[in-house]
């Protein structure tokens, strides 16, 4: 019977590190970070915090609502929220009708329009990287944030898929670059992805060309392949973070004199997908380079691409 009792609790903490590892690591920081603003909430208010109610829950999701906090952020410390339950062996009901109401409330009296990022278009990228040639920073500085830069535009990559690849991912081909993606958002079980970037050689903006020189300048030839610069132009063997490619558009931008402040390091893929959209790329194509699973976000891309191209005020002459 001990034996018995033993084998049940290793097997429940087996299970909840298989629930654990069903989430990508950011993922699971996302939901912790998340749940201590609820945590110090019910705190505040004398709450218990895990388990909790959907009363408690629904006072919680209110009380975001006066803080102007947006509606997204809302669904999403509630889903958090549910999660946390659940990792910890805990039931709720996150669909209960006091929840589920007073979003509905929230949305009506909120609105739920939302004003994403701003896309990098052709015309910003190339001010960019002009930008970046007028700097007075060494070259292999500039060789590093220019590679950034175009390898995460022509392959619609998200920031940290940007940051996490490894020189070990690249393959050289006669028509160009194919690049290994081990991870990424909607590839959580590692199961791999390939991007190929053609080379474009009659254009000065080549993004296949800039990573040769890089990786020439840089003489890395293994392990991660942006990595960070200690004191001058000394580069170390320490990875980028995802908030350097942001923090680097941004500089970028200023130094071009356009406000950053619309802007983020998703702005390289949405910039991809609209760019692409506007040149009339077919919807499955663009999928096919960003990994984006669902037909949803890359049809807000084409249609905001689509705006002035279908406009029906072209057919009016005024």
């Amino acid at each position: 019977m001990k034996n018995l009792v033993t084998d049940i609790k290793t097997l429940q903490e087996e299970t909840l590190k298989n629930l654990q590892s069903s989430k990508a690591n950011n993922t699971v920081r996302a939901y912790k970070s998340d749940f201590k603003d609820f945590g110090l909430f019910c705190v505040k208010n004398s709450f218990k915090s895990l388990p909790s109610d959907p009363k408690i829950i629904s006072l919680y999701l209110t009380h975001l609502s006066t803080k102007d906090v947006k509606l997204s952020t809302i669904k999403r410390r509630l889903v958090s929220i549910g999660v946390i339950h659940k990792m910890k062996g805990h039931y709720l009901d996150t669909k209960h009708p006091i929840i589920v109401e007073n979003l509905l409330g929230i949305k009506r009296r909120k609105g739920s329009v939302q004003k994403g990022k701003k896309p990098i278009l052709i015309n910003i990228l190339r001010k960019i990287l002009n930008v970046i040639d007028e700097q007075n920073s060494p070259d292999i500085k500039k060789l590093r944030d220019k590679s950034i830069i175009l390898i995460g535009f022509s392959g619609g990559f998200r920031r940290n898929e940007i940051i996490s690849l490894d020189y070990e991912d690249l393959d050289f081909v006669y028509e160009g670059l194919k690049i290994t993606v081990k991870k990424s958002k909607t590839d959580q079980f590692g199961e791999g992805t390939i991007k190929a970037l053609p080379y474009t050689k009659e254009s000065p903006y080549c993004p296949v060309t800039t990573l040769e020189r890089w990786l020439k300048i840089s003489k890395i030839n293994k392990g991660p392949i942006f990595r960070r610069f200690s004191k001058g132009s000394n580069l170390s063997n320490n990875r980028l973070t995802d908030q350097s490619v942001a923090i680097i558009i941004k500089n970028y931008l200023n130094e071009a004199g356009i406000d950053s402040k619309n802007y983020s390091g998703h702005s390289l893929r949405s910039g991809f997908a609209t760019t692409a959209a506007e040149s009339g790329v077919e919807e499955r194509t663009i999928m096919a380079m960003t990994g984006h699973k669902s037909t949803e976000m890359v049809r807000r891309y084409i249609k905001e691409a689509n705006l002035f191209k279908n406009n029906a005020l072209n057919k009016i002459k005024i």
